[in-house]
């Protein structure tokens, strides 16, 4: 059976805009940087301030990551158990969704082996994965609150994934990632979150992205993460001129709201006394090159060779240096988005073998980083703002606004 790769027609370029799609080409991406290289005048220095190498436990190949590192963490039938209680203690409390939290989900003895896990997603290696939950033994909804409530011991702050929900203004915190091309919906879909596509490296928005496989595909799928850190200290070494290029302005499209937002997408942090030096990436290529039926925008200024260069030198590298974490039906995998990017193998889908993750963007506020200046707008408007009553997490998957032609 073959997997999907790339299988949704590329997005229109805008007028001046370098020849890069969604879809990586290596072939381009020698000849671009070939090019680019033999013109010369390229700068040979790192930007004042920032390392020559960052180092440690966030600096790591997939290749050899398993050795050092088992990012799996297996529940035992007691941990089961007590989950189990936790969603009968919430069901009885007769509270929407949207309450789900620590006091209302309690764990009290898996409480600190949860706490433990979110210093490894801080000051770790930036991922693990939860693995053992009995998908089939709950409903949609009883699932829905399993994940809510794990995820509150690990990162109380959900964030805002879309602002409207059936027509109407909404706090959305759950996703669900899910292939729902097909007649009448293919057009409008400007994500590959809703395709069987192949996502190329990025990240999404907020401190924590987190995915809970409720089934997996027939075949294909595999989620590839790999260390921001080792491909910075990759570009500061072959490339310093591309470095140049990613903490330089960008200009960013926003589709849930048809604009775009001038900033960079690499953000240097100087050690402090109680932290250390750090690099945080936040990006996604269909911001600059679109995807499907969300083109990028003709009225916003094409990208610059330069920044088409170092979209795919991200991604390449990203592939080179990435570790595939392969979800089992019940896996939950958290990972620190400022630190990893990450991104999706194309997969095939059979009658009973549906692909289907839920997804949240998560923040601890006793571990959470520094938020970089050019974020804060940004993270203001994912995590502040909106309360309990106006938050929704949706049973069943839909188009959200930022990938959706229609708005």
């Amino acid at each position: 059976m073959a997997t999907a790769t790339f299988v949704t027609p590329a997005a229109i370029a805008p007028p001046g805009q370098p020849d890069i799609s969604y879809a990586p080409d290596f072939g381009k991406y020698q000849a671009r940087r070939e090019k680019r290289i033999k013109s010369g005048g390229l700068p040979t220095e790192l930007p004042k301030g920032l390392p020559q190498q960052l180092t440690g436990k966030l600096v790591w190949e997939g290749d050899s990551l398993a050795e050092t590192y088992k990012w799996t963490y297996v529940l035992e039938p007691s941990q089961l158990d007590e989950i189990g209680l936790a969603v009968k203690h919430f069901k009885s409390l007769g509270l929407p969704l949207a309450h789900v939290n620590q006091e209302t989900f309690p764990l009290p003895t898996l409480h600190s082996e949860l706490r433990r896990l979110s210093d490894e997603l801080h000051n770790g290696h930036g991922f693990f994965v939860i693995r053992g939950l009995r998908v089939d033994e709950y409903t949609r909804e009883e699932n829905i609150i399993i994940y809510a409530g794990i995820s509150a011991h690990i990162a109380p702050k959900r964030g805002l994934q879309d602002s409207r929900f059936d027509g109407k203004p909404a706090a959305v915190t759950l996703s669900h990632i899910k292939d729902l091309s097909g007649p009448g919906r293919s057009e409008v879909i400007g994500s590959p979150a809703y395709t069987t596509d192949k996502q190329v490296f990025h990240t999404d928005s907020g401190d924590i992205v987190s995915l809970f496989a409720l089934e997996t595909a027939a075949e294909g799928g595999a989620s590839k993460l790999a260390s921001t850190w080792r491909v910075y200290n990759e570009i500061a070494r072959t490339r310093p001129d591309l470095v140049h290029t990613l903490i330089g302005n960008w200009d960013v499209e926003n589709f849930a709201e048809r604009q775009f937002l001038t900033r960079p997408i690499m953000h240097h942090q100087p050690a402090t006394e109680t932290t250390p030096e750090r690099v945080i990436l936040q990006y996604a290529r269909r911001s600059f090159v679109g995807f499907g039926a969300l083109p990028r925008s003709p009225n916003i200024p094409p990208i610059t060779e330069a920044q088409a260069e170092a979209l795919d030198t991200l991604h390449f590298l990203g592939e080179k240096f990435c570790v595939d974490t392969y979800f089992q039906k019940g896996d939950i995998q958290y990972v620190n988005n400022l630190a990893l990017f990450h991104a999706r193998d194309g997969f095939t889908n059979t009658g009973e073998k549906q692909r289907h993750l839920l997804r949240l963007w998560l923040r601890d506020p006793e571990n959470a980083w520094a938020t970089p200046e050019p974020l804060k707008g940004r993270w203001t408007q994912l995590y502040e703002g909106w309360t309990p009553e106006t938050e929704v997490l949706p049973l069943e998957p839909y188009i959200r606004t930022a990938s959706n032609k229609s708005g």
